[in-house]
């Protein structure tokens, strides 16, 4: 089978300009631990310019203590798995931690949560045309997943949003190109190429979201009909193309079944047969395996030229 020349996966998309960077941060657990320990010293140190006649240097160790204590607060992010955080530094990306527990990062990085969890994204029932200009009903699922967590979060305003908008116009470009049912054996349709046409809208979808660092997981039609305007039309006309190719199977076979009739009664000399008689034979056998109903026998008591 051959796809429509036009390649409907032509897109003129702008070159994503940063590009994820892992970053695997500190370990978040004894970071906490020394946070604690200075909590513990602030107190101590408070404690002992209230109890002590030396207010300086506990209160001054105190302040120390209590700064650094909050910039390790600060720097400690806990990563789920299926998670990532995209570090920015005074709006520069910096890096994504991906690794899942409790990290230490820098404090003064501002971190955006992005899940890189599969998710699915079905359509809604859209009107179209196919490529013969007949309306059809048609819809999708797309099974998605965040590859590049930089692209998702900088290159696109909102990327749940951007894979969305973007499945839709898939969906109407792939109904465009194809027709709903082939005339020809060697034309992809929508109703009987169902792979084929599944691994093009993939195709789509995925040159379509690729700058927002999303990977295509799977996508597959999940509704496909005429239009309710004309979709009793088409029904007719399915069931006349089912109904002719019926028939033309029907009397191939009959054709077959007279054929080697013919030829038994010949070698086993049966019958001799001249050929208006031959063709009165090849006549009843066609009526009798063609007919939609059943045949009512008529038994001749002269000859067939009487």
């Amino acid at each position: 089978m051959t796809a429509p020349d036009a390649s409907p996966f032509a897109l003129d998309l702008p070159v994503p300009e940063v590009r994820e960077r892992p970053v695997a941060g500190l370990p978040g657990l004894p970071v906490l631990l020394v946070a604690i320990a200075l909590t513990l010293f602030v107190a101590y140190a408070i404690y002992l310019a209230a109890t002590s006649d030396a207010l300086l240097w506990p209160i001054v160790w105190a302040v120390v203590a209590s700064l650094v204590a909050s910039l390790l607060y600060a720097g400690l992010t806990i990563v789920a798995p299926r998670e990532a955080r995209v570090l920015q530094l005074f709006g520069a990306y910096v890096g994504t931690v991906r690794e899942p527990g409790l990290r230490c990062v820098n404090p003064f990085t501002t971190r955006h949560k992005v899940s890189t969890r599969i998710r699915n994204h079905e359509t809604t029932a859209s009107k179209v045309n196919d490529a013969d200009g007949n309306p059809i009903e048609i819809a999708a699922v797309v099974v998605w997943q965040v590859e590049d967590t930089a692209r998702a979060v900088f290159e696109v305003d909102d990327f749940v949003q951007f894979v969305t908008v973007q499945a839709e116009t898939a969906v109407r470009q792939i109904a465009t190109s194809y027709p709903y049912d082939a005339r020809r054996d060697d034309v992809l349709s929508l109703r009987e190429s169902a792979e084929e046409i599944t691994e093009k809208l993939s195709q789509e979808v995925a040159a379509r979201v690729a700058s927002a660092g999303v990977k295509i997981v799977e996508s597959r039609i999940t509704h496909l009909a005429y239009a309710k305007e004309i979709a009793q039309a088409m029904l007719q006309r399915q069931q006349a193309d089912a109904v002719v190719a019926a028939r033309q199977l029907i009397v191939e076979g009959a054709v077959g079944m007279v054929e080697m009739a013919l030829e038994r009664l010949e070698q086993r000399s049966v019958v001799e047969l001249d050929d208006e008689r031959r063709a009165a034979m090849v006549s009843n056998l066609l009526v009798v395996l063609c007919g939609t109903q059943a045949t009512q026998p008529v038994v001749n008591t002269g000859t067939l030229y009487t």
